[in-house]
Order: C-alpha cells, then sequence, then structure tokens
C-alpha cells in the first residue's frame, strides 16, 4: 500500500482539542469538521492540505481527549497519512478504525524533512521515501493494516461478513 502526498509538519504533543477543537464536535459532517482542523495553530491548515497531505509529527501525536472525530477531521481534511515520532494510543486505534494509516518513524523531525517536500509512504514496509532520503518507519501490519486497506473498521467488518 503506497500513499503519497506533500509534507505538512507539526510539532510534539499535539492534542485532539488542537487537531479539532471542542467547539466543533456539534457537527457530524466530516467535510464541516476538516474546515476547523489544528485552526489554534494553523487556520490555514485545510486549505494547504486539501491536495493531499503526508502529516508529520514529534512525540505524542493525539493525546489528549479520546475524540474519534480527531481521525476523520484529518481524513476528511486531505490528509493521507500521519508519521510520527509516538502516538497516544486511543488517536492510533482512532485512526486505524478510521481508514487513516498511521505510522511510527522515530526522529523523523530531526530528518531534515521539510513542508512542501513530496512523500512517498510504504505502509507494509516501512519505507518512507521524502526527496533524496529514506527513513524507516514500523511498517503497519496484520489486522491493523487489513483494517486501514479496507478503509476503517466499518469497512472492514462489512468486507469480512461477504
Amino acid at each position: 500500500m503506497l500513499v503519497e502526498g506533500y509534507v505538512l509538519k507539526v510539532g510534539d504533543k499535539i492534542d485532539t482539542d488542537v487537531i479539532i477543537p471542542a467547539k466543533y464536535l456539534v457537527y457530524t459532517d466530516p467535510a464541516v469538521l476538516a474546515q476547523h482542523v489544528f485552526e489554534p495553530i494553523d487556520p490555514e491548515f485545510p486549505k494547504k492540505a486539501s491536495k493531499g497531505t503526508i502529516l508529520i509529527a514529534g512525540k505524542a501525536f493525539g493525546m489528549g481527549s479520546s475524540r474519534e472525530q480527531a481521525a476523520i477531521a484529518l481524513k476528511a481534511a486531505g490528509v493521507r497519512a500521519i508519521l510520527a515520532e509516538s502516538f497516544a494510543r486511543i488517536f492510533y486505534r482512532n485512526a486505524v478504525n478510521n481508514g487513516l494509516p498511521v505510522m511510527v518513524v522515530p526522529n523523523i523531525n530531526e530528518s531534515g524533512v521539510n513542508e512542501g517536500d513530496y512523500a512517498q509512504v510504504h505502509i507494509e514496509t516501512g519505507e518512507v521515501i521524502i526527496g533524496s532520503k529514506v527513513l524507516k518507519g514500523r511498517p503497519l501490519s496484520g489486522i491493523v493494516l487489513e483494517i486501514v486497506k479496507s478503509g476503517g473498521l466499518l469497512n472492514f467488518l462489512m468486507l469480512k461478513r461477504r
């Protein structure tokens, strides 16, 4: 499974309230949620991400509230994969369940990757190619990979039921 897009970066300890502020949780339409992704730190993020984004983050991405809308909003905004040094476990699980690829890539924030670089992410091997740089992440495998390939847990279960 290959995922491609342009790099946007955020730092360490990005919590789910920064990803999608609580005041927007009254909305259920992913397109509406997408308009407010990262509003507290970068109100232009939805416009920048709309062309297809590989989001690069630091440590503890998705910490805080267990709100599922964070993964839904990121995916609807155009984020095709998230590469981080570490994830909050509940965010990681929410992303997988919503078909949003997430991969731990050690030291990715110090790798010299810049916003706007074009990235190719090989989900099954963990290989990340950005310009002339080749980084190694922890690949998705087993049922986690199957769920992401299916587009999320609901699609995965529906396919298994047939």
